[in-house]
């Protein structure tokens, strides 16, 4: 197993390092930091990281920045190595590192594995009532709207086997911001990959700021509906 994670970072200065030394405390896995120009110099210390550790690369990202335009970018990448799985996580520290084990041992089971905070045993900590509200409502949203299979839509750390991710029409994903989860999500459940949750703990990032913006839940209200309007192909086995 030579799994690879894949870390999309903007303003994620104080939380990068960190991150990156949990993660390489796990065996055998390498980390792609994938920066969208941060202006506070995280790309800086990405690289600062890369040429001290050869477990750790970096792609500079330029021209339209966004969490799925980055992630995108980071899969074609960590599909040209000979990564056998590829993690997704986000930078800032909100998920536990501990739980990659978790994600890759359930991934002998499945094309891609969500770590899930509305299953049993998962969790939300230090979340405000408003965004604990906010998050469970879009989820239902989203599984109303779309019938995807899945609790946790909207969960960004997610393990990929290499030949599932391979099959994804990349190109094709048109989402930015945190409705490309749902998308690559409804892409995936549409091309007949397995899909298992195992429940995590999800804590509020330690350090900077939410992403989260207007045209991010503008964008997140529209897309179930877009997709609902897409043929299917076939349902994901669970």
């Amino acid at each position: 197993m030579r799994p690879l994670v894949i870390l999309p970072t903007y303003d994620e200065r104080a939380n990068l390092p960190p991150m990156v030394e949990r993660l390489l405390g796990l065996p055998d896995l390498r980390v792609l930091v994938v920066d969208d120009g941060s202006p506070d110099g995280t790309g800086q210390v990405a690289d600062a990281l890369a040429a001290a550790d050869a477990r750790v690369s970096v792609l500079h990202r330029t021209g339209a920045r966004g969490l799925g335009l980055a992630y995108i970018d980071g899969m074609k990448q960590a599909l040209r190595t000979d990564a056998t799985h590829i993690i997704q996580m986000d930078a800032d520290q909100s998920f536990d590192t501990a739980d990659v084990p978790r994600l890759l041992a359930e991934s002998a089971h499945a094309d891609l594995v969500i770590g899930a905070r509305y299953v049993a045993g998962g969790r939300v900590e230090n979340w405000q009532l408003h965004r604990r509200l906010l998050s469970r409502f879009a989820n239902a949203y989203v599984r109303t709207i779309t019938r995807l299979p899945i609790d946790d839509c909207t969960s960004g750390f997610r393990c990929w086997r290499r030949e599932a991710l391979a099959r994804m029409p990349l190109d094709r994903i048109r989402s930015d911001g945190y409705a490309f989860l749902v998308e690559f999500a409804w892409e995936a459940v549409n091309a007949g990959c397995s899909v298992a949750q195992v429940p995590i703990t999800f804590v509020e990032r330690r350090e900077g700021a939410s992403k989260l913006s207007g045209g991010v839940i503008l964008e997140s209200v529209l897309l179930p509906w877009r997709l609902a309007a897409r043929p299917r192909v076939r349902r994901a086995r669970m």
